[in-house]
C-alpha cells in the first residue's frame, strides 16, 4: 500500500496551484524588471532598454539613505521592545493560573487583528491628548504594538512545549531564578525568540499605514516610496529601493521559517 508521502497531487491542483503562485509573485519579479529599465518616467512592456545606471543613482541620493536609516533604527528598536514585552507576558500567560487570563492574552493578540488604519488612527489621537510630539519614538511605540504579538505567539507556543519538570529540576538542584532561566528557559525559547523577531523586524520595515499616522516630518523608507510614486522624478529609484525591501523582508522570514518548521520535533532541547 503505497503511503501518504509518497502519493501524487492531481494534475489540476498543481496546475492550480502554480496559478496561484504567479498571480502572487509576477508583479514582484515585474518590480526587479523596471529597476533596470532605460525609461524614467513611465511604465512600458516590454522595457525599451535595460541599464544599471540606475542603480548607482540610487548609491548616491542622500533622501534614500536617509530613510533607510530611519527604517532600519525604527524595526531594531522596536524589535528589541517586542521581544521583551512579548516574551514576559507569554511567560505570565503560559507558565501562571490567574483570573482573566485568557482576556489578556487576546488584548495582546488584538492589535495585529485590527485593521492598520484603526490602530494607526488610535495611536495618533492618544498621542494627541498627551500632548506627545511626532517623531521617531512615536513610530516605534506605534510599531512595537503589533510587533509584539508575532514575538508573543513564537514565545508563547514554546512555552507551551517546554516540559515544567526541566523547571522544577533545575531548582532542586540549587539553581536560582536567573541560573534557570540562563541555562534552561533561553536555550529553550532562543530560537522562537529569534524568528519571532525576525519576523516583527520584517513587519516593522515595511509597515506604512501606522507609519502614516504616528510619524512627524521623518519618512521611513516605505513611505518614502510612496511619496516618490505620488510625486514621480526617477521611477526605476523607487524600483531599485522596492528591491531592497523585498530582500530585507524575505530574508527574516525565510530564515524565520527554517528554523521553527521542525519546532515540534525540537521542543525542550535547546535547539
Amino acid at each position: 500500500m503505497r503511503s501518504d508521502k509518497n502519493s501524487h497531487a492531481p494534475f489540476a491542483l498543481k496546475v492550480a496551484a502554480a496559478a496561484g503562485l504567479l498571480f502572487m509573485h509576477l508583479p514582484i519579479l515585474l518590480i526587479f524588471v523596471y529597476a533596470f529599465t532605460t525609461e524614467d518616467k513611465s511604465y512600458q512592456w516590454p522595457p525599451p532598454g535595460l541599464t544599471l545606471k540606475w542603480f548607482g543613482v540610487t548609491w548616491n541620493r542622500p533622501d534614500v539613505w536617509e530613510s533607510l536609516a530611519l527604517s532600519v533604527k525604527v524595526a531594531s528598536i522596536s524589535t528589541l521592545v517586542a521581544m521583551i514585552l512579548g516574551t514576559l507576558c507569554a511567560a505570565a500567560v503560559s507558565r501562571s493560573q490567574f483570573f482573566g487570563r485568557e482576556t489578556i492574552s487576546l488584548l495582546v493578540i488584538l492589535p495585529i487583528a485590527l485593521p492598520g488604519i484603526i490602530t494607526g488612527i488610535a495611536l495618533r489621537s492618544a498621542f494627541n491628548l498627551a500632548d506627545i510630539p511626532f517623531s521617531m519614538w512615536t513610530i516605534v511605540l506605534g510599531h512595537a504594538t503589533f510587533c509584539v504579538v508575532v514575538v508573543y505567539n513564537n514565545a508563547v507556543a514554546r512555552f507551551r512545549r517546554t516540559s515544567r519538570s526541566l523547571i522544577e529540576a533545575s531548582m532542586d538542584l540549587g539553581a536560582n531564578g536567573f541560573q534557570t532561566f540562563r541555562h534552561v528557559i533561553l536555550p529553550n525559547l532562543a530560537t522562537a525568540l529569534l524568528a519571532g523577531g525576525m519576523l516583527a523586524f520584517a513587519l516593522s520595515f515595511d509597515e506604512v499605514i501606522v507609519t502614516t499616522f504616528t510619524a512627524g516630518q521623518q519618512a521611513t523608507l516605505p513611505i518614502w516610496m510612496l511619496e516618490e510614486l505620488v510625486r514621480p522624478r526617477q521611477r526605476p529609484v523607487t524600483n531599485v529601493v522596492a528591491m531592497v525591501v523585498v530582500l530585507v523582508t524575505f530574508l527574516p522570514i525565510l530564515l524565520a521559517y527554517y528554523l521553527t518548521r521542525d519546532g515540534d520535533q525540537v521542543a525542550g532541547q535547546g535547539k
